[in-house]
């Protein structure tokens, strides 16, 4: 078993040249996982620790690399809700709605992706949205800044927004 502590890269960025590319597999939901154990699509058993730092996995991030070989990510495609916002207040009320029930938001391409789930894509369509059903790969997650709420009492959204803005000032 091959044990995996840190990235090598990407592909997008390595030159691959001669070298065969074996892929791990990893659903969306995987790609912040500090310890796995996958197989990779030629067999090869890997056990992944990342035990002081979550990895952020994307798409062709390489976890090994030899003069034969490059291991490499490969996020597989899932079911996932699309819309299409027409408009910034449609964008809000969309992301209000997904907010609401604590799931993941991607973006791609000017389109908010959300894992597929009946009931979210029942009440977005039932409020006339543009939504679709599709199989797509979720691979650039929109991550919030937000401080959590018991940072303490001045350490709220609103404060945050108003300090920052005085910096700018």
């Amino acid at each position: 078993m091959m044990l995996i502590q840190n990235k090598a890269g990407n592909l997008a960025t390595v030159e691959i040249n001669q070298r065969k590319v074996d892929y791990i597999l990893l659903e969306w939901h995987e790609s912040n996982k500090r310890i796995l154990r996958k197989i990779t699509q030629s067999g090869k058993e890997i056990a992944i620790q990342f035990l002081n730092k979550n990895p952020e996995f994307t798409e062709g991030d390489i976890l090994f690399a030899d003069d034969e070989t490059i291991i490499a990510v490969c996020i597989q495609p899932c079911d996932c809700i699309v819309l299409q916002p027409k408009n910034m207040f449609e964008m809000a009320t969309m992301c209000y709605e997904i907010g609401n029930k604590h799931l993941p938001l991607f973006y791609e391409a000017d389109q908010l992706l959300v894992p597929f789930e009946m009931p979210l894509f029942k009440l977005l369509a039932a409020q006339n949205f543009e939504v679709q059903q599709a199989t797509k790969k979720l691979l650039q997650p929109l991550k919030t800044t937000v401080t959590p709420h018991n940072v303490g009492i001045s350490d709220n959204l609103f404060s945050t927004i108003v300090n920052q803005q005085n910096l700018l000032d």
